[in-house]
């Protein structure tokens, strides 16, 4: 399998590859809990929740309340107590962290599965590709 989502109206790009098995997720601009939430249909929806993936935050930014990160908080363990989630290689934003970020980053800890922030895509991307998925 292999799909992309490269629509230029949309803050995140996905690509998802089957060997090995990864989606990898980039942030682009502003993300709100829309953008976040219609990752997470893509991801239930073509059955891709265990499988590694690689979050590139470096050029996005979280714009949402403390009250839309619960809301996609409660998400995540609905999705974590529905079936195996895979590992998470996370690379943080450039611009900072946000409240906000640091929290939806320990809901998304959370769940069981290998997670490590990461301040670059390359030590990330070859953490992620070590992980069993």
């Amino acid at each position: 399998m292999n799909s992309t989502n490269l629509s230029p109206n949309m803050p995140l790009h996905w690509t998802a590859q089957s060997n090995p098995p990864l989606v990898t997720i980039v942030a682009e601009g502003d993300v709100t809990r829309g953008d976040i939430e219609s990752l997470f249909a893509f991801l239930v929806r073509a059955g891709l929740v265990p499988w590694r993936k690689l979050f590139d935050g470096r050029n996005g930014q979280g714009v949402f309340t403390l009250e839309e990160v619960e809301a996609i908080g409660a998400r995540i363990r609905e999705a974590a107590g529905a079936q195996e989630v895979g590992p998470l290689a996370f690379v943080m934003p450039t611009g900072g962290e946000k409240p906000e970020l640091r929290r939806l980053l320990g809901l998304i800890a959370a769940a069981q599965r290998p997670m490590r922030l990461f301040r670059r895509v390359a030590p990330a991307r070859r953490w992620i590709l070590k992980t069993d998925a």
